[in-house]
């Protein structure tokens, strides 16, 4: 997949066909591997886990020229990777009900 294909996923919001790309699940493999399967985050925190992720510093969204690049990619756990990509959560977190008076029972 080349970068104007990866533009044309992310402008039609299908970035999913990226990740479940053979050459973006390889390479992840191998980056996962040379981070030694360890959240790079964490480590730089003096903490040890397990990385689940492979993540790009500098987002796909914003560079997709810098997709396969290994220097733009590390290996994260889920909590970290959370952690950077906090906008990803807001579909997850539950709706307050608004009261319709200030008496609560």
């Amino acid at each position: 997949m080349n970068v104007n294909e990866i533009r044309e996923l992310i402008a039609r919001g299908n970035i999913e066909k990226f990740y479940n790309d053979r050459k973006w699940r390889n390479l992840s493999k191998k980056v996962k591997k040379r981070d030694n399967n360890e959240c790079q985050m964490c480590k730089r925190r003096g903490r040890y886990a397990k990385a689940q992720n492979v993540h790009h510093i500098k987002e796909l969204k914003d560079y997709p020229e810098f997709a396969y690049e290994e220097d733009n990619l590390e290996s994260l756990c889920i909590s970290c990777h959370n952690e950077e990509h906090p906008e990803k959560l807001e579909k997850f977190k539950k709706r307050e009900t608004m009261f319709i008076n200030e008496e609560r029972w």
